[in-house]
């Protein structure tokens, strides 16, 4: 994942988050603090349950608010996901080339499990 894609993935997240908690601070009257986790708990679908909008148009933009901010928060997440499971993989291959060991099939031990054939 490039540089770009991060950064742009962040900055959407961090919009998102900001936009949510102006949003209920100036529709529901709610401190900052009390806006941005309704926010945050919302977008990650932890649902507490203890801030409840109460205006019409709280209740319309927290529907609009959770497709569109948990398509976004979804996205990242996965792209993140994504980028840790290639950086896994790459260092997993630098080990394996870096110890140098080459797989041969015909030198490993048999499995203690494996079945005798008649003709031995």
């Amino acid at each position: 994942m490039s540089g770009f894609k991060i950064l742009t993935l962040i900055a959407m997240v961090v919009l998102i988050i900001a936009g949510g908690t102006v949003f209920f601070r100036l529709v529901e009257g709610w401190s900052w603090l009390d806006s941005y986790f309704f926010t945050v708990v919302t977008l990650s679908t932890v649902g507490y349950g203890e801030l409840v909008p109460a205006t019409a148009i709280g209740k319309i933009g927290t529907t609009v608010f959770i497709l569109v901010g948990l398509g976004i928060f979804a996205v990242a997440i996965q792209q993140f996901g994504a980028f840790a499971v290639r950086k896994r993989e790459e260092h997993t291959e630098w080990l394996i080339a870096r110890l140098g060991h080459h797989h041969r099939p015909e030198q490993d031990p048999p499995a203690a499990n494996e079945p005798e054939s008649p003709d031995k």
